[in-house]
């Protein structure tokens, strides 16, 4: 296929969101060639990576100035409070700057459990939040829901812009054409 292509891949938690370097990456996953991940995700996190064969498309999906919505589902440390529900919505006070508001709310878990599974402490309970950011800073869910009082344990981004990953498989992903 010629054009505008985009790959959606369901990264599992330990892959390296680039082609070379330490594995698992990319190239342990995604076999066609010419595509760059749009933006990243860190090793630790799972779920929706986007990558194009387009320089253009890839900069409009990755460029906070677009304001493409990226939505995450976090399991947190405790059980997350209507407080923290409101800071997040608001903005939070990074090292770096100011978070724009977020749109916040506490989720049932949306996902099976992982393997390796999270740190499992018996004596702290977790809880589940959906959290749609609108801008890139480094590690921002993670730093976000820390500065509320919640440290993230598990996170999955579910959703770029348009696109989600429905029912794909980890380590799986599909192509689509896209008209940009």
């Amino acid at each position: 296929m010629s054009g505008n292509n985009l790959i959606l891949l369901n990264k599992p938690f330990g892959v390296i969101s680039q082609f070379s370097g330490d594995s698992p990456n990319l190239s342990d996953y995604v076999t066609e060639k010419g595509f760059y991940p749009a933006g990243r995700l860190d090793k630790d996190s799972e779920g929706l990576l986007l990558l194009t064969n387009d320089g253009k498309l890839q900069n409009r999906i990755s460029d906070p100035q677009f304001k493409m919505e990226k939505t995450y589902w976090a399991q947190v440390e405790g059980e997350i409070d209507n407080s923290a529900i409101k800071r997040l919505t608001e903005g939070v006070k990074l090292k770096d700057g100011q978070t724009k508001p977020a749109t916040a709310s506490r989720i049932r878990c949306p996902l099976p459990k992982r393997v390796p599974d999270i740190r499992v402490r018996l004596s702290k309970p977790t809880s589940w939040l959906e959290l749609t950011i609108r801008e890139g800073k480094n590690r921002q869910v993670r730093r976000m829901t820390a500065a509320v009082g919640f440290p993230t344990l598990r996170l999955f981004r579910h959703r770029i812009g348009p696109w989600t990953l429905q029912d794909q498989a980890p380590g799986s992903y599909r192509q689509v054409h896209i008209n940009f």
